[in-house]
């Protein structure tokens, strides 16, 4: 029983680690189709979002069924409970990508990115990809360094948010309505998906202290205990 436990819960890592990766193939598609008005790509993740949701309610019904059958505790009940919150941040961030894509369309033949801003989204959009990447990354090794990069990321996205901000409200911005819409949204999209990311990041570092509050360079490979 002990060891199907553990094959139980090799299977949670491994499809955290899936659905990961199909989210950097997601927000990968979405910033390019945004940079480019690639309407086809926008298409792809559009559609691509289903098998994100499905993988995440597959998951979600398998740490349902250990925390049924198993009755875990200690570590063991942190790493089923943490992968349910991580795989609900994993799903919202495919989701995310799926908005991206959606004002590419909406938007399709002109251009999604306002002018102006251009420079500043394909910025927001390869730290969107480098946090997915690097999450993927994390959840498959358990490399503390990676979680720092992360959040470092994510402080670079803030930042850009910010000035995206400034720019529509600033007396020299001369977009029209929907291009203001278009900025707000975007810009929020993409800086959601960081703090997404930085969410399943602490959570993986949870998983080796069991303290919200403590922050290491180095991790513990999610593993049950003996």
């Amino acid at each position: 029983m002990r060891e199907v436990f553990h094959q139980s819960l090799e299977d949670v890592q491994g499809r955290l680690v899936e659905i990961a990766e199909l989210v950097t193939v997601a927000i990968d598609k979405a910033t390019r189709a945004f940079g480019t008005s690639d309407v086809a790509l926008a298409e792809e993740v559009i559609e691509s979002d289903a098998v994100i949701d499905e993988k995440a309610i597959e998951l979600d019904e398998l740490a349902i069924e250990i925390l049924a059958r198993q009755q875990p505790v200690a570590r063991d009940l942190r790493i089923v409970v943490s992968a349910l919150r991580m795989s609900a941040s994993l799903e919202r961030m495919g989701d995310i990508a799926e908005h991206i894509a959606q004002l590419t369309r909406m938007r399709f033949p002109e251009r999604a990115i306002p002018k102006g801003l251009k420079s500043t989204f394909l910025k927001m959009g390869e730290l969107d990809v480098e946090a997915a990447r690097q999450l993927a990354e994390l959840l498959r090794t358990q490399d503390g360094e990676l979680i720092e990069r992360i959040r470092n990321a994510d402080d670079k996205l803030d930042e850009l948010h910010v000035s995206v901000f400034e720019k529509v409200l600033s007396d020299s911005w001369q977009g029209e309505a929907a291009a203001t819409v278009d900025a707000t949204l975007a810009s929020r999209y993409h800086e959601r998906f960081g703090d997404h990311a930085v969410s399943v990041a602490k959570k993986v570092a949870y998983l080796s202290t069991g303290d919200w509050t403590t922050s290491t360079d180095t991790f513990d490979v999610i593993a049950p205990t003996v």
